[in-house]
């Protein structure tokens, strides 16, 4: 798995270098179908065999890089992806930051095989990791953190996507003293923070995206942290399709096995702007643009920033 990092990391490169001309241009459709088209091209160049085991949306939704959708040359060996080519599209269309390329991966079978819907999610990192749970009320989830982390609640940070469904999980949150850190986008960032050193982050919770929680439990296993999820599905339809697609009870609890069952996994993220885990896409005075990528996998544990220069005639041929 681990000989295919840097194969992959370009991948989420040409995702955000297509998507750069988009940047703050407000066209949040062109700048996802550039990302999309360059991440499904770039990934059919690679000796391996993908299926995309939960992206956005379904074969009839394209140009998504759709679910079940098989990617790659056709040879070597067989993986499960997780992706989503511009995570941030509103945010990358009205030029804000923390907007990413992202990719993650493991053997075939080992990643959750679930429909583009709601995921109620937890996540922490490596100190507290089996001290929270996401059935237990976010008050005691603080309270077990801060002392996993040996630290007084009122040192323990929370962040929480700012939505009007998190309101009352927010002032619960606040009223035990704890801090909160709200963000608009791109919750995956936001759920990786709490696992990184650098970042004084200690709780994620609330509800998202599934493909975005699957692409973070990749992240989080590989930095050695835990993330608990729970599939929201609205209505008949979306729990039939969760049936049809194995999961006989979408509403379980899944724990960070269930979401990513192997240790041979990888996480690949590429700025497009500007965010808390890489600098964004950079042009200089010679036309040529750079690129700023977070890579880790299960294996080695390593975290690696990678800076690649892209220069005038590459990107014109992108």
């Amino acid at each position: 798995m681990r000989d295919f990092l840097f194969s992959m990391a370009h991948v989420t490169e040409q995702a955000a270098v297509a998507s750069f001309p988009w940047i703050g241009t407000g066209n949040k459709i062109e700048a996802d179908r550039a990302s999309t088209e360059a991440m499904r091209a770039a990934l059919n160049r690679i000796p391996f065999r993908g299926r995309i085991a939960i992206g956005e949306g379904e074969m009839d939704e394209a140009p998504m890089l759709y679910i079940g959708e098989i990617v790659g040359n056709g040879s070597g060996p067989l993986f499960d992806l997780a992706v989503d080519p511009l995570d941030g599209t509103t945010p990358a269309a009205k030029g804000q930051g923390d907007c990413i390329a992202v990719l993650a991966g493991a053997p075939h079978g080992t990643l959750l095989h679930a429909p583009d819907m709601y995921m109620e999610k937890l996540a922490t990192g490596a100190e507290a990791k089996g001290a929270v749970h996401l059935d237990a009320p976010i008050e005691a989830n603080i309270q077990a953190v801060a002392r996993a982390k040996n630290k007084a609640v009122k040192d323990v940070t929370v962040i929480v996507q700012d939505r009007t469904r998190h309101q009352k999980l927010v002032q619960r949150a606040r009223d035990t003293g704890a801090k909160v850190k709200l963000f608009h986008e791109v919750d995956v960032t936001a759920a990786l923070a709490t696992a990184l050193p650098d970042h004084d982050i200690d709780l994620f919770v609330g509800i998202g995206g599934a493909p975005e929680g699957v692409v973070a439990a990749v992240a989080i296993k590989c930095l050695g942290g835990d993330f608990q999820g729970r599939l929201l599905p609205d209505g008949h339809q979306q729990l039939a399709r969760c049936q049809q697609m194995g999961l006989d009870n979408p509403n379980q609890l899944l724990n960070l096995h269930d979401l990513v069952a192997s240790q041979q996994c990888f996480f690949i993220a590429t700025g497009v702007t500007d965010g808390l885990l890489v600098d964004g896409v950079k042009k200089n005075s010679q036309g040529e643009l750079a690129t700023h990528t977070f890579m880790v996998d299960g294996v080695s544990n390593e975290i690696r920033v990678v800076q690649t220069i892209h220069r005038p005639e590459q990107v014109l041929m992108k």
